[in-house]
């Protein structure tokens, strides 16, 4: 589609936005939000009729882009027959999903509890942890993202936790591995692996195996900075959840449903975990869903026991059907083996490129649709580009760097000193090779400010 200008309707959207939208994570004077007149495969654009090649895939949502028609045609469908209905019932589009989740997830994670989104996601899968064992307290790492809700923005490992944070969550913090910014004084990944489990067994035996329910990790964090864990990590977690009676949860929110250019990322790592959590990707994000994969072992727990929780849109049929068809989509175009083979053979090998050419490049990672660049002063001492944390005039690099991509025709995906590569999964490797276009010239300006 060819965007046209309507630059009138944009203005009134914007001055509609302004008068009355609550914008989330926001200083509310402080944001100017782009008015979007529509959007359609890995593009979107603004009433102005100005094109952007959209590498945030929404808020990594969009696996198979915008406005997929068989998506569309299938939301279509199930409102023409049945717009919503009551979880306690059993509905076609709700069981022919959880069907298709489960078998993708990995091991006996067999039974599907549906959710709006992925906090909700994280919140119970925490509740049944810690009803299935007893337990009051929760291990979550640094560098992490978990959600905006209650429990999850306490499991939450970065900044927008603190204001949050009275400490009554339950929950406690751990360092996992990042060779790049290794908090464990790690020369190579072995180094950094047994390292970090080492602390994490001490973590777990100075908290009291006894008392703790859970432990959560995003199996490749996503806004952290996409840090794959080395390998043996995630198999060595495995191994202390099991020998301390911990439950294993791995949140796959943003990482699952072909991201990774596998269907989750746990099976680029052969580990199963007791409990699950996905959303963003089941449907591209078409309608509002979540949920909680969820082993034998807990499912049988609430066997003869009531679980004490639920929603009122648990399993929305609208959802639902969208998932159905997102998940017939991704088979039928193989999008999951397109995120893997261009991620190989053109997004890595564009980064790494990159990479040479740019002294703010400190670093290249990712896997799939899944990469990020850590943006660095100096490459030698790997100072952050930016302050940890940083706003205002602090964040005046990251800024001009972002402002110089959008100028280019690519909507980033910032974070602190990162910027991530997640475009849509189906994605064609001439879009890939604009976007890491407009991402060399946006680099130079982050350049600038390297010494």
């Amino acid at each position: 589609m060819t965007p046209q200008p309507h630059s009138d309707a944009g203005a009134a959207v914007k001055a509609a936005d302004r008068a009355h939208v609550f914008h989330s994570w926001s200083a509310q004077d402080l944001i100017d939000p782009l008015a979007v007149a529509g959007a359609e495969g890995s593009y979107f654009w603004d009433y102005d009729g100005t094109r952007y090649l959209d590498f945030t895939s929404g808020l990594v949502f969009t696996n198979i882009g915008y406005q997929h028609p068989k998506v569309v045609a299938a939301i279509q469908e199930q409102a023409a027959k049945m717009t919503t209905f009551a979880p306690a019932f059993a509905v076609e589009a709700r069981s022919e999903a959880a069907r298709l989740i489960a078998e993708r997830t990995p091991g006996d994670l067999d039974k599907i509890f549906f959710t709006n989104g992925g906090a909700d996601a994280v919140e119970h899968a925490v509740r049944m942890a810690r009803l299935h064992t007893g337990r009051p307290k929760v291990l979550s790492a640094y560098r992490s993202y978990h959600g905006g809700t209650q429990q999850a923005i306490n499991l939450t490992g970065d900044p927008r936790r603190w204001a949050s944070d009275g400490a009554a969550a339950g929950v406690v913090h751990f360092w996992a591995p990042f060779l790049y910014r290794s908090r464990f004084y790690a020369e190579n990944e072995d180094q950094e692996t047994a390292r970090a489990l080492e602390h994490l067994e001490t973590t777990i035996a100075f908290e009291g195996p006894a008392t703790i329910a859970a432990l959560i990790l995003e199996t490749i964090p996503g806004t952290a900075g996409i840090m794959l864990p080395p390998p043996g990590y995630l198999a060595g977690v495995r191994e202390l959840c099991d020998k301390y009676g911990i439950v294993f949860i791995l949140d796959e929110v943003m990482a699952g449903f072909g991201r990774t250019g596998e269907w989750f990322a746990a099976d680029l790592f052969d580990v199963t975990p007791d409990l699950m959590t996905f959303a963003k990707g089941v449907n591209s994000g078409y309608v509002p869903l979540g949920g909680v994969a969820i082993s034998g072992k807990i499912a049988e727990t609430f066997g003869k026991r009531p679980y004490p929780g639920g929603l009122t849109y648990s399993g929305h049929p609208l959802a639902c059907a969208a998932a159905v068809a997102t998940l017939g989509v991704m088979a039928e175009e193989g999008v999951v083996e397109n995120a893997r083979r261009l991620g190989e053979t053109v997004v890595g090998p564009g980064l790494a490129d990159l990479a040479e050419r740019h002294p703010s490049v400190g670093e290249v990672r990712g896997v799939g649709m899944f990469w990020a660049l850590e943006l660095v002063k100096s490459r030698e001492t790997r100072e952050p580009l930016v302050p940890y944390n940083a706003a205002g005039e602090a964040n005046a690099p990251m800024a001009a760097f972002a402002g110089a991509a959008k100028r280019h025709g690519l909507w980033p995906f910032v974070n602190m000193n990162r910027t991530h590569v997640v475009p849509p999964c189906n994605a064609t490797e001439a879009e890939l090779k604009e976007g890491l276009e407009a991402l060399d010239a946006a680099l130079t300006v982050a350049d600038e400010y390297t010494v």
